[in-house]
């Protein structure tokens, strides 16, 4: 049973979105100036009213950033390993509907991607997966992460929400990180952006952190997908979602990100658009709301962008990703999840950092708990 789905049940979605949109300037100054800022204050930092602070909000969000961070930026990769999928979702390249080319990589596949990553000069990996447990499942991951554990200091994982037990068993192998995201914390549209699949029960994809923290995960990623719904409630649940995990979980890390809807074959338009001004603002609302959490930012968002925005609160950043499986090493047989933006090299990137004041950090030297 998860313990945060009965703090959720306590809230509903449109009084949420009805304080967020009531907040006013004289609120967003309280957020700015509070020594210890709440959920009220994180309502007032994402909301429309506060997008005249966006400098001050950047400014102090850099600050904070460097005084628990330093001048360093992550660097990490996916690595995908199977587009097949049991799951519907409204959004999604790999979804069970699309007429697509699917696959699995076999161990030597995977072991020719992970040459390729190595020679990059990546020790963190992301493992991801459709949600395919007849494939895809836990014994396939028990193997995979055998396989690539010599290889790697830091392996994350963003695939199909596991049981509790799953999770007991990944983690001795070298599982260190778990992404998983909600997509949207509004349950009716939930319900129509994931009409089959395992994916579409609600509750238990909400109560995955829950399992995650009594397995006792390393760190774990939280975030939605923005577009599906109203950015600023959504993420107000998010936020939520976090603090209650911390308090509960104390000895797990977290991190949090920002995926935009992005395009894919025969994709899904955005029901409410964000634009790069409205990102960065929820970016610094994150961090001005928490100085411990990772943020996250991928290659779904722009070079320009993403040069701007490392500057603000944003702890990791991949570079160089396929999104298809195979993609590192073979010429794409198969769909891309979605569109990468951001097409620059990992040796770009990391020029790029350097070039902004900062150190490139290749190896993750956290040890697991």
């Amino acid at each position: 049973m998860s313990e945060f789905l009965e703090i959720f049940k306590q809230y509903h979605w449109d009084d949420v979105k009805a304080s967020i949109y009531n907040k006013n300037h004289i609120d967003v100054e309280e957020a700015l100036h509070n020594p210890k800022r709440g959920l009220e204050d994180f309502k007032a930092l994402v909301s429309p009213a506060a997008s005249a602070y966006l400098e001050p909000m950047a400014q102090l969000s850099h600050q904070l950033t460097q005084k628990r961070f330093g001048k360093t930026l992550q660097m990490y990769i996916p690595l995908y390993l199977s587009n097949e999928c049991n799951n519907i979702c409204t959004y999604c390249g790999f979804s069970l509907d699309n007429k697509i080319k699917r696959k699995t990589l076999s161990p030597i596949e995977i072991m020719q991607e992970v040459s390729v990553i190595k020679n990059m000069g990546y020790d963190h990996v992301l493992l991801v997966t459709g949600e395919a447990n007849q494939t895809v499942h836990v014994d396939y991951f028990k193997k995979v992460l055998d396989l690539i554990r010599p290889h790697f200091s830091h392996i994350s994982m963003e695939v199909q929400p596991l049981d509790q037990e799953d999770y007991e068993a990944l983690i001795p192998l070298g599982l260190n990180t778990v992404l998983v995201y909600q997509e949207t914390y509004h349950q009716e549209d939930y319900k129509k952006h994931h009409p089959k699949g395992k994916k579409s029960n609600f509750e238990y994809r909400l109560a995955t952190p829950d399992r995650l923290g009594r397995a006792g995960i390393h760190k774990m990623g939280l975030g939605v997908l923005i577009g599906l719904e109203d950015w600023r409630t959504d993420c107000f649940f998010t936020a939520l979602h976090l603090q209650y995990l911390e308090k509960t979980y104390w000895q797990t890390k977290y991190s949090l990100s920002f995926p935009r809807l992005r395009p894919f074959s025969g994709g899904l338009e955005p029901k409410v658009a964000m634009n790069d001004r409205e990102l960065a603002q929820l970016i610094c609302a994150y961090r001005i709301f928490n100085e411990e959490v990772e943020l996250s930012i991928s290659t779904r968002e722009s070079t320009s962008f993403r040069n701007h925005i490392i500057k603000m609160g944003i702890t990791s950043i991949s570079a160089g990703s396929k999104t298809n499986p195979g993609g590192y090493t073979v010429a794409p047989e198969s769909l891309e999840q979605f569109e990468i933006s951001d097409e620059r090299s990992p040796q770009e990137i990391a020029q790029m950092i350097k070039n902004s004041g900062y150190e490139v950090v290749w190896k993750d030297w956290d040890q697991v708990l």
